[in-house]
């Protein structure tokens, strides 16, 4: 469990930290819009269910090519207000268009990636990110940052895979490989199969197995979002 005032300190001095130029006041806005989060309820809070595909795994080597956003409201996800982003890369995706089946031609009138990243702050400011493996996903969005504004945010997370490793610790005492995926974790749950490896169908499979974990966890206005938090930068 993390303390909303050592969380709520954090974004303090990190925004003192920050000059204040037009991108800086931007960003501090949108970490102040956060830290009001933290002491909410997750039936309370304002969320946002996030998925990324990438041509690899590095996020200094590789590129973020489509992102998939879905809110997590009052205990419901939303879907008339999910939205999924095509995003323009340099070269080629390469052999990543196996796992995640989108081509070079389908990136052509994409948005660049200093678009992409404004566009990503407006639709999430407010909320808190949760993703499956929210490391991964946080790692690029930071270095995109970094490419984009020259520096990174101090970015709350709630991590899925997290969630459900520490459940399975609990109940079974050692992990098996591949049992906290995201499709084998759906499955404990006993939620339908998605295709996988799509941002979009990514990102609401995320926010169903966050809502059915924060239920078996006690449910959704006992648990603080602060209890479950993560930061990245």
């Amino acid at each position: 469990m993390v303390n909303h005032l050592w969380l709520k300190s954090r974004f303090w001095l990190d925004s003192l930290s920050k000059q204040q130029g037009s991108h800086d006041r931007q960003l501090n806005e949108y970490q102040h819009s956060l830290t009001q989060q933290f002491t909410r309820s997750i039936y309370d809070a304002d969320l946002m269910a996030i998925d990324l595909e990438m041509t690899g795994l590095d996020p200094i080597n590789d590129q973020i090519i489509s992102i998939g956003l879905v809110p997590i409201s009052k205990g419901t996800i939303p879907l008339v207000r999910a939205q999924h982003l095509m995003i323009s890369i340099d070269g080629s995706v390469g052999q990543s268009a196996a796992v995640h089946g989108i081509v070079d031609h389908q990136l052509q009138d994409a948005l660049p990636i200093d678009a992409a990243m404004a566009w990503l702050l407006r639709q999430t400011q407010g909320h808190i990110l949760v993703a499956h493996h929210a490391p991964m996903d946080m790692a690029f969005i930071q270095q995109s940052l970094q490419n984009v504004f020259g520096q990174r945010l101090l970015l709350p997370f709630i991590d899925t895979l997290m969630i459900e490793k520490t459940r399975y610790l609990r109940q079974h005492g050692q992990l098996v490989e591949g049992c906290v995926r995201l499709g084998q974790s759906r499955e404990r749950y006993h939620l339908p199969v998605y295709a996988g490896h799509n941002a979009l169908i990514d990102a609401i499979a995320c926010a169903e197995l966050f809502l059915a974990q924060v239920s078996a966890l006690g449910g959704l206005k006992q648990i603080k979002c602060h209890e479950l938090v993560g930061l990245s930068k």
